[in-house]
């Protein structure tokens, strides 16, 4: 009986750690799920910031090309060029 006793508890005691490791890589799989949502929004407005920054210099650039073009001649000759 003894025997018998020793090896459910046993059982109990195991079953309870297994329960406990569980219940932890649950908690850490969850938790490491909110991490890559997070990264994956901190990436995704990254690239939005790094879109922006391009068009803005694509249209820095579209800007200085029609400056250029518009200026008459005689401003050229006047700054050397």
């Amino acid at each position: 009986m003894k025997k018998a006793l020793f090896v459910l508890a046993a059982a109990v005691v195991l079953t309870g750690c297994g329960v406990e490791t569980a219940t932890t890589a649950a908690t850490v799989a969850k938790m490491k799920a909110e991490e890559a949502e997070r990264a994956q929004q901190q990436l995704e407005a990254a690239k939005k910031e790094i879109e922006a920054v391009q068009q803005a210099a694509q249209q820095r650039i579209e800007d200085a090309d029609r400056d250029a073009q518009a200026a008459p001649a005689s401003d050229l000759r006047s700054r050397g060029e």
